[in-house]
């Protein structure tokens, strides 16, 4: 499944990136929505879900998120909906780790 987020916040190291494998964090942008795939071996075998998906968050509810690879990278973002059905675009999409 994928969970679309709205972008609140993040931090400056996040456009600083410049490590090749990194630079997608450098286009990350606040207001911006983004889709995250929850996919093994992300997902727990017990719940079949994915940790910080916000599965009980609604409404207003802030949630945190960190960047592998750049832990300086991180912000919040809250959550828009849950899709059985992923259909991602190519562009701010993520996986969950």
């Amino acid at each position: 499944y994928c969970v679309e987020f709205r972008t609140e916040s993040l931090s400056q190291q996040c456009a600083l990136e410049t490590r090749p494998y990194a630079r997608w964090m450098r286009y990350l942008r606040e207001g911006h929505t983004v889709c995250v795939a929850c996919q093994p071996p992300a997902m727990s075998a017990a719940t079949q879900r994915c940790s910080g998906d916000g599965h009980n968050a609604h409404g207003d509810k802030i949630l945190h998120w960190e960047a592998i690879g750049n832990s300086q990278c991180q912000g919040t973002w809250k959550k828009i909906r849950q899709l059985e059905q992923c259909s991602c675009p190519l562009v701010h999409s993520f996986i969950f780790t």
